[in-house]
């Protein structure tokens, strides 16, 4: 599938910070009812990145879905170098590289992209679900573990419970349980999706864990392929 090729990644922390600027002022977050409508979804794709800290080397694996029947259609890896440091705030410009090699590998592009990680809800306001949706220029929709910033209230029990997540006054995204009396995650968009579609996304793709199928696939299938690489010296 064709890239945007927004920028170089050979930059350090001060260019990276006003790359992530500039950026976010392309995101586009849907009004609700916008599309995309969970209808006319066909595709979904997970990512996912891995680290070998003893080669500096990125691994990433993508898993293209159907949806809603959320069966697997193909299953991408690739590995990069790593060529930015561990910051906080900063991920994207670590995991881009490798993941934007899996999606040049693909025929078409999915309709909707699951990114384990950050939205908007982002101290400048670019996560990677935010900058990779840029790149490729489709919807995407970040689904993180954990709460990089921003307050919320409590959350029901019930799997489908949410709650606002707030930033400086403004909506960034849900709190979102996926599973009954299990931990929440954070959804926010990425980019051409509300934060409405992106909790309903997320809640159909939340089959039987608690993180999203998509986003599960590909952190099942990126663990596999860093440890066959790395035992067989590759």
């Amino acid at each position: 599938m064709k890239i945007n090729r927004l920028h170089d990644f050979n930059v350090d922390v001060d260019e990276a910070r006003a790359i992530q600027e500039e950026l976010a002022s392309m995101v586009i977050v849907r009004e609700e009812g916008e599309p995309p409508n969970i209808a006319d979804i066909r595709t979904i794709a997970g990512c996912d990145v891995a680290f070998d800290a003893n080669t500096e080397t990125a691994f990433g694996a993508l898993v293209l879905m159907s949806f809603p029947n959320l069966e697997v259609i193909e299953t991408i890896t690739a590995t990069s170098p790593l060529t930015f440091p561990y910051i906080p705030g900063f991920l994207s410009f670590r995991e881009m590289i490798v993941l934007l090699e899996l999606f040049e590998k693909l025929r078409r592009p999915p309709d909707v992209v699951l990114v384990d990680g950050q939205g908007i809800a982002h101290p400048r306001g670019l996560g990677l679900a935010s900058h990779l949706g840029l790149f490729l220029d489709i919807p995407t929709v970040g689904c993180a573990k954990s709460r990089l910033l921003g307050k919320h209230g409590e959350v029901g029990t019930s799997k489908g419970g949410w709650t606002p997540l707030i930033h400086k006054s403004r909506e960034v995204g849900r709190v979102l349980r996926t599973r009954d009396n299990v931990r929440p995650i954070f959804v926010s968009p990425g980019h051409l999706v509300s934060i409405r579609s992106s909790a309903e996304i997320a809640i159909v793709c939340a089959r039987k864990y608690r993180i999203p199928e998509p986003t599960r696939n590909a952190d099942i299938e990126v663990a596999r392929f860093k440890r066959e690489t790395v035992r067989h010296g590759e």
